[in-house]
């Protein structure tokens, strides 16, 4: 960069950036007959996948499936002191995991790769280089301690903080010197006065001038890494992406943006910017918040599909909010010009609600059913392990009739495991103290509905075995049915009350 540097000393230096001005167009999904639709999700791998990002992504993979597109994931690396070890892993293992897989990744490769910034950085120099010929960008000398001086003197007279341009207009001479001791200066892009304006497809006409509250912001930092305005537009270009869905924060960015497409004779994509989603009460989400990172979730056994379908819900985009819609049917529905500006507010609350709908639909499907056999079992062992007095509650037609008759009533697989139900896998310990206190004919109770169940040729539904309690419990002198059904819960679970008796015999 140096040298490219000294080279432009020796010509004239244009008075005014070039490039190819962008002309308005009328909004439109700008999915034109052969023109392919290629959408990305751009995380930074600085923290583990979260909800906000699961959103971002969701709605990327719902418009690209929609309208037969590709859907890529870029990691924007560039930020080297901030990377989190295993985020770059995790970001895609979620992304397989919630069921919205990219077509292009840095783990799958595909024509436009790499995947990654930090492994790009030759295409960010390239345009640098370009910018720096036409005079759209020009070497900044300012030390980080003026900087810093600059921005605490805004604050001090309670103004936003900006660059004040003092490297813009140096002569050649000045520029050549300053080389001289720092041959590696940050660059800095030569924002225009008159921002181009804009037609998002969820914010309608946009125009920002970004000149006047900003200074020229920094596009390769003296370590020869880009900052984002320079790479992601690098990026969408070469990469060929038809349109960019991101968050609304970077709505005033784009300006920048369109400016730098501008400078570089590229013809920019479609934006829309994306509302943000938030806590019930209205404020941000915080990856400080460990709740809102997936893995969280899926340890603690929610379902992809219910954690797709909530946060969809919660926001627009869709003919209608209803519950329990499948990722198929999200593609379906989903109408980019149906998405409002209003912040999408999520209410976690609701949760287990979304995951019992999901988890009694894939109970419903028999090859679903299977696989959750499978998953119960496991949770079983890891949840009692040497206290399974019989092994045979492990019998996969045991464990799928379980299911069937919690269906619709438990919210996770894991619910099955809990306290509420362990007496389904082991035998409960129930002292005789706990059975006296609750009737005096315990012993007889016992034998009568032992004789009940060994009645040879008899089938019991649970109607039947209802009324051959009732019975019962008619033909003992002042024993009410009550306390027989009590006395056997307690003897059966060792819980004084259950959300309903199950009739399962073991």
């Amino acid at each position: 960069m140096a040298a490219l540097l000294r080279r432009l000393l020796q010509r004239e230096r244009p008075s005014a950036a070039s490039g190819r001005p962008v002309g308005r167009r009328e909004a439109s999904l700008g999915t034109d007959p052969g023109v392919a639709v290629r959408v990305r999700f751009a995380p930074s791998p600085t923290g583990f996948l979260h909800l906000g990002g699961l959103r971002t992504a969701l709605y990327n993979y719902i418009f690209a499936k929609k309208y037969q597109g590709s859907f890529i994931l870029r990691l924007e690396d560039t930020d080297q002191t901030r990377l989190v070890p295993g985020a770059a892993e995790n970001i895609e293992d979620m992304l397989e995991w919630a069921g919205i897989p990219p077509d292009e990744s840095p783990r799958r490769g595909g024509p436009a790769g790499p995947y990654q910034q930090s492994q790009r950085l030759e295409l960010y120099a390239q345009a640098t280089e370009a910018l720096l010929k036409t005079g759209a960008a020009y070497p900044c000398f300012c030390s980080p301690q003026r900087l810093e001086l600059l921005k605490k003197e805004a604050l001090r007279n309670h103004q936003t903080p900006r660059y004040d341009n003092r490297c813009r207009n140096m002569s050649q001479e000045q520029v050549a010197q300053k080389l001289a001791k720092d041959p590696k200066p940050a660059i800095r892009f030569r924002l225009e006065q008159v921002a181009p304006a804009f037609q998002d497809l969820v914010y309608g006409w946009n125009r920002h001038e970004v000149a006047s509250v900003e200074g020229d912001p920094v596009i390769m930092k003296s370590d020869g890494f880009p900052t984002y305005h320079l790479a992601c537009v690098v990026d969408d270009h070469h990469m060929g992406i038809s349109h960019v869905l991101r968050g609304s924060e970077w709505l005033v960015s784009t300006a920048k943006h369109l400016l730098l497409y501008q400078a570089l004779g590229w013809q920019p994509p479609h934006f829309a910017h994306l509302p943000l989603l938030l806590n019930r009460d209205g404020s941000k989400l915080s990856k400080r918040q460990g709740d809102i990172f997936l893995e969280h979730f899926a340890a603690d056994g929610f379902l992809p599909d219910s954690l797709l379908d909530i946060i969809t819900n919660c926001g627009s985009g869709f003919a209608e909010n209803q519950m329990g819609r499948t990722l198929p049917e999200l593609i379906a529905q989903f109408n980019l010009t149906q998405v409002t500006c209003h912040s999408a507010l999520l209410d976690l609350e609701k949760l287990p609600e979304f995951n019992r709908l999901h988890l009694q639909r894939l109970v419903s499907n028999e090859s679903q059913r299977r696989q959750l056999v499978g998953k119960l079992q496991v949770l079983v062992e890891e949840a009692f392990g040497s206290q399974l007095q019989n092994r045979d509650v492990l019998n996969p037609v045991y464990v799928e009739r379980i299911l069937l008759l919690r269906q619709g009533h438990i919210c996770r697989l894991q619910d099955l495991v809990s306290p509420v139900y362990s007496y389904l896998w082991t035998r409960p310990a129930v002292g005789r103290a706990q059975l006296d206190a609750i009737s005096e004919k315990v012993d007889v109770i016992a034998k009568r509905v032992l004789g009940l169940l060994e009645r040879s040729g008899m089938s019991l539904t649970q109607d039947m075995l209802n009324g051959e309690l009732k019975k019962l419990s008619e033909g003992l002198e002042g024993t009410k049915y009550s306390n027989v059904m009590k006395l056997l819960r307690v003897a059966l679970s060792g819980q004084q009350a259950l959300s309903s008796i199950l009739s399962i015999q073991r």
